[in-house]
């Protein structure tokens, strides 16, 4: 394989952290390469996703334009300022496409850990164990949707200011 052939995102299984991590990677670059004009990532904390890595700010850099949507859905943003500080400057400098929801009330294991797109979607169905699936099939993606709108509707609310002003 050379470095300007295209793998296509997987569909199916994955277990492990190391193969969850390099999903989101795939994930991010995928969005810029094919213009996704939608990202939305949802997970209790985020405490284990590869936000703060240098190859993940540049996937959201190069995929980063207006007329872009992401949505962050998390039952607390704290992990995300603690371990990902180059993923908290990139949400400073792209606030305008980027709607943040705190799920406060949630059970981290109910609230989904996942990746929506329009044309592709990660699942983790064990967080802990690392353990989901992938893929692009319709109803896959339509489901994940309606979960997804149901927790940033009803069950979350505003939160993860870009910045905090102070008196």
């Amino acid at each position: 394989m050379t470095d300007t052939e295209i793998v296509p995102l997987p569909s199916g299984r994955f277990e492990g952290r190391e193969a969850f991590q390099q999903l989101v990677r795939d994930a991010l670059q995928c969005a810029a390469r094919e213009d996704w004009p939608e990202l939305v990532f949802s997970d209790a904390s985020f405490h284990d996703w590869p936000l703060g890595e240098r190859a993940v700010a540049d996937a959201l850099q190069q995929w980063s334009r207006t007329g872009r949507r992401f949505t962050l859905l998390a039952a607390d943003f704290s992990e995300i300022v603690r371990r990902h500080a180059r993923f908290v400057q990139w949400r400073v400098r792209w606030d305008h496409i980027i709607v943040c929801r705190r799920a406060a009330a949630a059970d981290p294991l109910d609230l989904p850990s996942a990746i929506w797109s329009p044309g592709w979607v990660l699942q983790r169905h064990d967080p802990v164990r690392c353990v989901g699936v992938t893929g692009s099939e319709p109803d896959r993606r339509v489901l994940l949707r309606e979960a997804l709108n149901e927790w940033q509707e009803r069950k979350s609310s505003p939160g993860f200011p870009a910045t905090v002003l102070g008196l």
